[in-house]
Order: C-alpha cells, then sequence, then structure tokens
C-alpha cells in the first residue's frame, strides 16, 4: 500500500519538530551545548570573572539572555550597558565571608573554573559537572563547589536547564551574608525586561511582563517569595516566548525571596532576607556552612514558547519537586 506523499510530508514535519538530539563539545571557551546541531548555549570559563552560560536560545531559536558585555555595539541595548557583571546566566553572591564574589568594582573576588568531569549526553539530555574554586583577592581559596549542568530538550524547541550547585567549605567556615546582591541569576533580553525606569535603570516602552507563584505581577514580584517566576514577551525578533526559573522545594529560604528587576535582572536569592524584608533585622539572611561541611541549591530554568499559564507552571514545579 502506497501512503499519499502529503501524509509522508506531515509525518517528516512531525520528526523534524521532534528531533532531539543534545551534544556537549569542549570549546576555546569552555563547553558548548548544541541540541540538534544547534547551539544551545556554551559553559564559558576562559576570560572571565566567573563562569557564566551564554547565549540562551529560547523556545523560537533566539537568545533571550543580554548580549552586553560578551558582544557590544548591539542595537537596541543602547540603554541596557548597565552592570556589566550581568553575563547571561550565572551564579554568585556579593558577601561571602565578606567579600564581594557579585560586582566588579574595585575589590572583589573570583571564580575559577577547576575542570569538566562526568561529561555524558544521550538522546534529548545532556549533562556535566563542573569544578570551581572561589578566590578572595589576596588569591586566597575561600571555597570551592560543584555545579551538576542538565540540559533536557523538549518539543517545539522548548528545553530546560538544572542548574545544582554544592558549596562546600572546604579550606574553614563560610558566612554567606545577608544582601540582595545574588545569587542564581540570569540577565534578560531588553524585549523581555519590563523596561521601566520605577527601578531607576532604564526608560522606554514596557514589552516584557512578568508573574510569580503567589500571584504577584509586574514590579510586585520583586522581593517576594515563591516557587517559581516567570517572565514573558518577546524575544529579539519579537516571537513569544517565556523564562521560567523554578527553586527546588528543598532549598534554604524555601519558598524564597527573588531578586527579580524589572530591567532585566532575574534572580533568586535565599540570603537576602533583610533587604527583601526590611521588617526583619540586618543579618537574617546570615547562613554559615562549617568547616569541611557543604550546602546544595537546585534550580530549573524553563524555556517555554509562547505565554506560559500559571497552572502549567504549578504542575512543572510539582514534577520537578518529585525528581521528574
Amino acid at each position: 500500500m502506497k501512503i499519499p506523499s502529503a501524509i509522508l510530508t506531515l509525518l517528516s514535519l512531525q520528526l523534524i519538530a521532534h528531533a532531539q538530539n543534545v551534544a556537549l563539545t569542549p570549546s576555546d571557551a569552555g563547553l558548548r551545548v548544541e541540541i540538534d546541531g544547534r547551539i544551545f548555549t556554551e559553559y564559558v570559563t576562559k576570560e572571565t570573572a566567573r563562569p557564566y552560560m551564554y547565549p540562551l536560545v529560547g523556545a523560537a531559536g533566539e537568545s533571550v539572555a543580554r548580549d552586553f558585555p560578551m558582544k557590544k555595539g548591539v542595537p537596541g541595548e543602547e540603554m541596557f550597558l548597565d552592570h556589566p557583571h550581568h553575563r547571561s546566566l550565572w551564579f554568585a553572591h556579593a558577601r561571602v565571608n565578606e567579600i564581594n564574589f557579585w560586582a566588579e568594582y574595585l575589590v572583589f573576588g573570583k571564580q575559577e573554573h577547576t575542570g569538566f568531569s562526568e561529561i555524558k549526553a544521550a538522546g534529548n539530555k545532556g549533562s556535566f559537572l563542573a569544578s570551581t574554586k572561589w578566590v578572595g583577592p589576596a588569591g586566597e581559596t575561600v571555597l570551592t563547589d560543584h555545579r551538576r549542568i542538565v540540559v533536557t530538550a523538549l518539543p517545539d524547541g522548548e528545553k530546560t536547564l538544572d542548574f545544582n550547585i554544592t558549596l562546600k567549605a572546604s579550606e574553614g567556615d563560610v558566612l554567606i551574608g545577608d544582601t540582595k546582591e545574588g545569587t542564581m541569576a540570569i540577565r534578560l533580553c531588553p524585549s523581555l525586561s519590563m523596561n521601566s525606569s520605577k527601578s531607576g535603570v532604564n526608560t522606554g516602552p514596557s514589552t516584557g511582563h512578568a508573574f510569580n507563584s503567589a500571584g504577584q505581577r509586574d514590579h510586585d514580584i520583586w522581593a517576594k517569595r515563591g516557587n517559581w517566576v516567570c517572565y514573558y514577551g518577546p524575544d529579539p525578533k519579537g516571537n513569544s516566548v517565556g523564562v521560567v526559573i523554578f527553586s527546588h522545594p528543598g532549598n534554604l529560604q524555601s519558598p524564597t525571596t527573588w531578586h527579580a528587576r524589572d530591567y532585566g535582572l532575574f534572580a533568586v536569592n535565599p540570603f537576602g532576607v533583610h533587604d527583601f524584608e526590611p521588617e526583619k533585622p540586618p543579618g537574617a539572611g546570615d547562613y554559615t556552612i562549617k568547616k569541611g561541611e557543604s550546602l546544595t541549591l537546585r534550580y530549573r530554568i524553563y524555556f517555554a514558547k509562547g505565554q506560559p499559564k500559571a497552572e502549567s507552571l504549578d504542575v512543572r514545579f510539582q514534577d520537578y519537586a518529585l525528581g521528574k
């Protein structure tokens, strides 16, 4: 029996739409992550104060991360050149034994990549382990960490990126201090920011929006607690996309506080309690990792097609909590 060509064409298109092959390849900058032969992101370790992941290709095929400072002179970013330490996707904090590992002004600490291991890719999933040493301004090692990154390709261009980090007090006690400047962070492209002058950083028309698991929206999400936060809007080519960060319910201070700004800084910070909830005393968010002990934090970033619905994100969060 001969199958009509129209059906064959439809079946071929469906196979293409659901083709999912993740590949991990060492690169000059670090480790490149490709999905079906196209770059999704790269774990960058060279010529940087701390490792970061760039670009972040969303569900419609365009990066949802700001290009600056990795690329300069990108059209549309002229008014978004603030905070040059906001590099795409990264993990850092401004008070670690009172050393600033967040900003890069004057005196600050650095994160030195010390190696990759357990690099695996099969089908729609790829994973690797990255080891890091946090080094103070005088060259002293403050702590170490291991980051397990898992990328899962989903249908229709969607994907998830799991970022699981274990901070180890390898040298001595480590005090992670109460400040809003942290921690698991993304700097979104201008079109996905709320782009308002309310924060004092930018002006211009608003194109992006945000909401959280507690029902707050847009500017009201900053400093609030929630299981997840979603930004949505047009990517640089005008396609409707969403970017969601889920904070695992087993994380410290869960449901945690969010340093989610209108100008595109999208960060979850379990240590910034007093800055976010000023009725609590200074230092309320301080957390000490005793020498030889560790703290693990887990996050999932979901790159969605179109505007996600709160109900579907709650389901995804529950699946994440169950280890799916």
